[in-house]
Formats: C-alpha cells, structure tokens, sequence
C-alpha cells in the first residue's frame, strides 16, 4: 500500500468506528480486523501504520468527528507530513478543499470533561489517552517475579503491586513458552491492585461476583493458594467461558456459577451470609480504560451513565446480601467519574449501617475509597474502596 492508500484505509475505518460508536456496534480493534480480513493484500507493515493513524485520529478527537475524513484532516493538522496524502491518487483520499474542516483536537467531550474535573486536574486529561504499557502479574501458582525478571529479557518489576512487572511494547506474549506454561497473565497493574485490596487468604470462602472472563479471578485463586473455596459469578454465558481455559492453564481451582440476570439471589442462596469476601468488580462506563479504547468515550451518554450506576447500586447490594459478619465487600469500578466510586458507596454507606470503610494504602484518596489514575500511578484509572461487615 502506497502512503497515501493508508491514509484512505484509516479514513474508512475511522468511519466505522464512528458509525459502530452510534449505533452501539463493534469496538475499534475488531473493526480493523475485518478491514484488513476482506483486504488480504495489506502486509503486516501496512496493517501497523494504518492501526497507527486510526488510533492516533481517535485519539485526537475527543467529541465524535462528523466524519474519518474530518478525523484525519484534523490529524494532518498536526502532522504536516500526512497532509499531502490528501492527493487524489487512485487509491488515496481526495484533496483538501477550500470548505474542507478537520476535527477540532480535545481529549474529552465536553461533558465528561466536567464529571472529571471534580476529582482530576485537567492537566491530566491528555493521560487518559495514551497508550497503555503492557503489564503482567506472575501467577504465585506457578512461580514468583523474580525468576520471571531474570527469565524476561526487558522485564521490570512494576511499582505498585507484589507480582507485577512490565514487558517493552509491542512483545508477542502468546509465544513465550512461559505464557504457555501459564507462569503469568497480562493484567493492568492497578487491576492488581484491586486483588491486593481484598487481602484474600488460604481457606477463605470468596466470590467474584461480576467475574467475566476472570482475570482477578485468577489473581484471588493465586492470593488463596488453591486452598478454600473460590466462586467466580456472572450474568454473561460468553465472558465467563473464557475463564475455564485460563483457569486450567494458570493451574487455578475456582468454581464458575452462572447467573441469571435480575434473580442472581436465587442463584447465590447457598452463599448468602456465607462469605468472608466479596469483590464487586462492577460493570461500568470504562472511562479508566479509555488508554486501551479510546473510542468508547464517543459511546458513553448521560442516559448511559444513569443506567450503569443503577445496576452498580444493584449488584452492590447483592454483594453485601453474601458477606457474612466480619467479612470484607470490596467495589470497584475501572471509572474515575464520581458518580461510579465515591458517589456510589456514599450512597451504599448511608444505607447499610453495619457496613464501615477501611483505609487503602495506595491511590488517591477519594470519598471513602481510593483512585488509581494513569497520570498519577501509571495504571489503567480505577476506584477501589473495602468495606467491613460488623
């Protein structure tokens, strides 16, 4: 593909990353994967400069762009090198008009912006945005970070959580033979955290209540050593399969309960009053993640947000439901707006008195949790709070 044929392929997929974010379709990554699947011909260098641009147009942007071509243009603004791409070649974009308007450079809609600023400094917004390190926890299961860091070549030890460390960018972790052998997982360093948080032990009884595809599954199985009894849950047949492969590669033993969604008490009656942890890892906005998927601050609406923190405040409360006294209800969300952390537990709070906060020693204070913020700490954005059951 010629340059400016890229540039055409950019603008085409940037077109229905916006379309799909209307319309509530696919995400970013899996559109470029069925651009290139129906265009064989592009190499594997022609597929990384046009995932490049469309990231780095999204990016850009932070209010919805009237077009790809409005994305790119304002990119080109930039980048003076892709303006002249614009050269109505047989394959490239046409060129720029007199009328033609790139998209403006802002790193929120104007909403979120507001949301915010209550709790980060604007400042901090263009951190949101960039492009996420490649983090991994070594699975205690298996083996420790140390040996991990001298088998690595270019592995760090991470600065926050007891197992994490870093691989350089762009490393083909599925082909390490220890990925293979299960001795680590790739997972945020502040998702660590969160398991850090729930101070899971050997012989306890803990429940995932919200588990997807069970990455702090994982972790609490390792934190466990195998030894108790761990119950990954939820609502989503798709997600949750995906945690038996992992599971049986990270030599993890976890039960999987699959829930029925609006009567997850009837599926949970054995283990009300019954556990001595519960993490509620919370669907949410995913504004924390907008790093890894910077398109879904173009989905997210106010009306969105409403219905979020109602289910929130919903699976909270049947998380509390199987805490048993003197057990510990850990809430978190992969959200910095406030109305997803400390709002949310206010709220909790003022309606279960036999539930107090307990002080986290990492983050930000914020309400009664913490904030885990990518400017700050340098993981994925998260609010964390542990809460005790008298």
């Amino acid at each position: 593909m010629t340059p400016a044929a890229r540039l055409q392929a950019a603008i085409e997929i940037v077109d229905a990353v916006i379309g799909a974010a209307r319309a509530g379709g696919a995400a970013a990554d899996t559109l470029i994967q069925r651009y290139f699947r129906e265009r064989r011909y592009a190499g594997s260098k022609d597929r990384r400069a046009v995932r490049e641009l469309v990231y780095a147009a999204i990016r850009r942007a932070g209010e919805v762009p009237a077009s790809g071509r409005a994305a790119l243009m304002g990119l080109a603004a930039d980048r003076p090198e892709l303006r002249v791409l614009f050269d109505g070649s047989a394959h490239g974009p046409a060129p720029i008009g007199a009328g033609d308007v790139g998209a403006p450079a802002s790193a929120l809609p104007a909403w979120l912006a507001e949301k915010l600023s209550v709790h980060l400094d604007r400042s901090e917004f263009p951190a949101l945005l960039e492009r996420a390190p490649l983090d991994l926890r070594a699975n205690r299961l298996k083996t420790d970070r140390d040996t991990l860091l001298a088998a690595l070549p270019g592995a760090r030890a991470g600065e926050h959580g007891l197992d994490a460390f870093r691989l350089p960018e762009g490393t083909q972790v599925d082909l390490l033979p220890e990925w293979q052998q299960g001795l680590f997982e790739i997972q945020d360093e502040g998702s660590q955290l969160i398991v850090q948080a729930c101070g899971a032990q050997p012989r306890m009884v803990a429940v995932d209540l919200c588990a997807g595809a069970g990455g702090k599954t994982l972790a609490l199985a390792a934190a466990m050593r195998n030894e108790g009894r761990l119950i990954a849950c939820d609502v989503d047949r798709g997600r949750l399969a995906g945690l038996a492969p992992r599971a049986e590669r990270a030599g993890a033993m976890i039960e999987q309960r699959l829930l029925d969604g609006g009567r997850e008490r009837g599926g949970l009656a054995d283990l009300i009053g019954a556990a001595d942890l519960v993490l509620v890892d919370a669907p949410c906005s995913g504004s924390g993640t907008w790093r890894r998927n910077p398109e879904a601050r173009w989905r997210l609406t106010p009306a969105t947000l409403e219905r979020l923190t109602k289910l929130q405040a919903q699976v909270l409360a049947i998380g509390a439901d199987c805490v048993k006294p003197g057990g510990t209800l850990v809430y978190a969300t992969c959200s910095l707006l406030p109305e997803e952390g400390p709002v949310q537990i206010d709220r909790f709070l003022g309606l279960h008195a036999d539930f107090r906060a307990d002080a986290l020693a990492f983050g930000c204070r914020s309400g009664e949790g913490v904030m885990l913020t990518p400017a700050q700490d340098g993981t994925d954005g998260f609010f964390v709070a542990r809460l005790l059951r008298a």
